[in-house]
C-alpha cells in the first residue's frame, strides 16, 4: 500500500479530461459553484429536485455523474448524488477544485459502531480510518486520515442547537461494507470508532496531498440492519436536517474567508504535498 512517487504529479489529470468532455460533448467551459456537497445516498438530490430547488449545471462535463445547483441562504452550492465508494468520491472532488470548488462537504450515510445516542444523528468526522485502497495513493500509509486542523476549528460550536445532533469522532472508512464481521465491529468499538462508511478517508487524504478543503460528515442512521425498521433518516429522508447542517458549514467557510472567497476564480495547479 506503499507508493514512493507522492510528491511526483499525476500524468492523467482532471483539468485535461474535463477539456476533452467539454469538446466531445460541446458543454460550455464554467465555473461550479465554489461550495459543492457530495451525497452519497442521493435523497438530498432527490428532494430539492422534488421540491423545485434544483436545476442541472449545463456547464458540468464530467462522463460519470450530473451537477445540480441549489440556493440557499442567498448561497449558491453544487451538490452531486449517489457518489458512493471511496474511489468515486475523490474522482468527483479532483474534477470539482479543478472546475471551480473551493470548500467540499460531503454527508454520507453510516453504521452505528459506537453508540452516541439514539439514530439518526450526525458525526462530523475528524478521523477516519483507512480501510480503503484510494487514501494510499494520496498520502504515505498511516491509521488514519485527518480533517484539517484549521477547518475543525472553525466548526467548533457551530452546529449546537440543530434538532438532529451532530457528534464528532472518529469512523471507520471501508471498501467492503458486506465484510463488516463481528470481530471486526467490536476491535473498532473498542478503539472508539462511532460509525462506519465508504469515503472519508480517502477524501481526507486528497485534502491532506492538495491542499483544498473538505468537510465529512458521517448521517448514522443505522445498525447495519441488525433490526427491523433500521435504514429511517427522518423527515424528507434527513434531508431538511442535512441541508441545515450543510448552510451552518458553509457559513462558518465564508465568515473566515470573507464573501468575496464565493467568487474566488478557480484554485491554481498545485503540486503534491503543496499545502499552500
Amino acid at each position: 500500500m506503499s507508493h514512493e512517487s507522492y510528491a511526483e504529479p499525476s500524468i492523467f489529470t482532471a483539468t485535461n479530461l474535463l477539456r476533452e468532455a467539454r469538446r466531445q460533448k460541446c458543454v460550455d467551459h464554467g465555473r461550479v459553484p465554489p461550495i459543492c456537497v457530495l451525497d452519497p445516498d442521493g435523497d438530498i438530490v432527490d428532494y430539492l429536485r422534488e421540491t423545485g430547488q434544483a436545476e442541472a449545471d449545463p456547464h458540468w462535463a464530467c462522463y460519470h455523474s450530473r451537477l445540480y445547483v441549489y440556493e440557499q441562504g442567498g448561497v449558491s452550492y453544487g451538490i452531486i448524488g449517489r457518489a458512493v465508494g471511496a474511489p468515486f468520491a475523490v474522482l468527483l472532488a479532483e474534477e470539482l477544485f479543478a472546475s471551480g470548488c473551493r470548500l467540499l462537504i460531503s454527508v454520507t450515510s453510516a453504521g452505528q459502531i459506537s453508540p452516541a445516542g439514539p439514530p439518526p444523528y450526525f458525526v462530523l468526522i475528524e478521523r477516519a480510518l483507512r480501510d480503503e485502497g484510494t487514501s494510499y495513493h494520496y498520502t504515505p500509509p498511516s491509521p488514519y486520515s485527518l480533517l484539517q486542523p484549521g477547518l475543525a476549528e472553525m466548526l467548533r460550536g457551530a452546529f449546537e442547537g440543530e434538532a438532529v445532533p451532530v457528534a464528532r469522532g472518529t469512523v471507520w472508512t471501508t471498501d467492503a461494507p458486506f465484510r463488516e464481521t463481528a470481530t471486526e465491529v467490536e476491535r473498532h468499538r473498542s478503539a472508539g470508532i462511532l460509525a462506519v462508511e465508504m469515503e472519508a478517508a480517502a477524501l481526507y487524504a486528497f485534502a491532506e496531498a492538495t491542499g483544498n478543503p473538505v468537510v465529512c460528515f458521517a448521517h448514522v442512521t443505522n445498525q447495519m440492519a441488525s433490526i427491523e425498521g433500521d435504514f429511517e433518516k427522518g423527515a424528507a429522508s434527513g434531508s431538511t436536517d442535512a441541508l441545515r447542517m450543510i448552510g451552518a458549514t458553509a457559513e462558518r467557510w465564508l465568515a473566515r474567508n470573507g464573501p468575496g472567497e464565493a467568487a474566488a476564480g478557480p484554485p491554481g495547479i498545485r503540486a503534491r504535498g503543496d499545502r499552500s
